[in-house]
């Protein structure tokens, strides 16, 4: 029988050969406008043998110049592909090939109380000797954190500790597959880590890979959860929906004939009981594709089509 300890270091072994350090430098004027060069530090993980990792985007966004140290001690440049803000994610790439890779897992498996490894790289070649690894439980999934201007949304919560350095390295299950990307720590509370579910960042890194940039789906419309009070004040008939308070013009919605007042109760095969709901399709829904929509006008049902279009940015 396989001992816990052995568990986790063989998932350790496997993915550390895949972590690496990223250091950066920022320019920013000083209080008399004089430009300072400001180092940063975090990890990312390789996902393509020909050079593609990924890290968090606030780590390398803003940078003028980016350096990769492999787990070999090798320093490389870094070129930004491109970064997913909203979900922080960013993807880099080195002029080298044949690297060892991370095997992607299904963050949609996890459960509270698994256990996880978050490894990092938050030194480099400063200190050597291979990557940090701390230990800890899933504490909680769908986590919502603001941070700064910013909500992240569906992260996963774990008391493994998540120091600066470690942000960008992967969370890891005890068959060494990366479950999440290590995002962000709570500084005014103990033991509180979170990270980026993979699947997430999967759809991040298929669009940066492929188009350089994030292509989101909209319906070219606002709305808001229709409740029983809000449906009572506008005397329309209680129900589960999105009530439709502006079509943008020329968007899907509009195209499609969609018009202020009509209430969502389906996208697609999945009922719409609320804007959350809807925000939640949309996350997995692609550009180009086209959904069927029902609705409630005018005292009866309707279905209607429309044509998912890229967001404009």
């Amino acid at each position: 029988m396989v001992s816990l300890d052995d568990r986790i270091i063989k998932a350790v072994e496997k993915v550390a050969p895949s972590v690496v350090n990223i250091s950066t430098v920022h320019i920013v004027q000083d209080y008399f406008f004089h430009a300072q060069p400001v180092q940063g530090m975090g990890s990312g993980f390789i996902i393509d043998p020909k050079g593609y990792l990924v890290s968090n985007s606030h780590v390398v966004m803003g940078s003028s110049k980016v350096t990769v140290t492999m787990a070999d001690g090798r320093r490389l440049p870094g070129i930004i592909v491109g970064v997913d803000r909203n979900r922080d994610v960013a993807l880099i790439k080195v002029e080298e090939e044949g690297l060892k890779t991370v095997e992607l897992g299904d963050s949609d498996g996890l459960r509270v109380g698994q256990i996880v490894v978050a490894i990092g790289n938050p030194f480099g070649f400063f200190l050597g000797g291979g990557p940090t690894v701390t230990l800890g439980l899933v504490s909680a999934l769908n986590r919502h954190i603001a941070a700064g201007e910013r909500i992240f949304e569906n992260l996963i919560q774990t008391d493994a500790a998540i120091n600066p350095g470690n942000s960008g390295g992967p969370l890891v299950n005890l068959n060494g597959e990366v479950v999440g990307i290590n995002t962000a720590m709570i500084p005014y509370a103990q033991g509180i880590g979170f990270a980026i579910p993979i699947n997430d960042a999967k759809r991040s890194v298929k669009d940066l890979m492929s188009f350089g940039r994030i292509r989101r789906p909209w319906l070219g419309l606002i709305g808001v959860t229709l409740t029983p009070g809000l449906a009572d004040q506008l005397g329309i008939p209680a129900m589960n929906g999105v009530l439709i308070v502006r079509v943008l013009p020329f968007g899907p919605a509009h195209k499609a004939g969609i018009e202020e007042g009509d209430i969502i109760l389906r996208l697609g095969e999945d009922e719409t009981k609320s804007i959350e709901d809807l925000r939640k399709y949309l996350e997995t829904a692609e550009v180009g594709e086209r959904i069927s929509i029902l609705l409630f006008r005018d005292g009866r049902k309707e279905l209607t089509a429309l044509k998912l279009e890229e967001a404009p940015r």
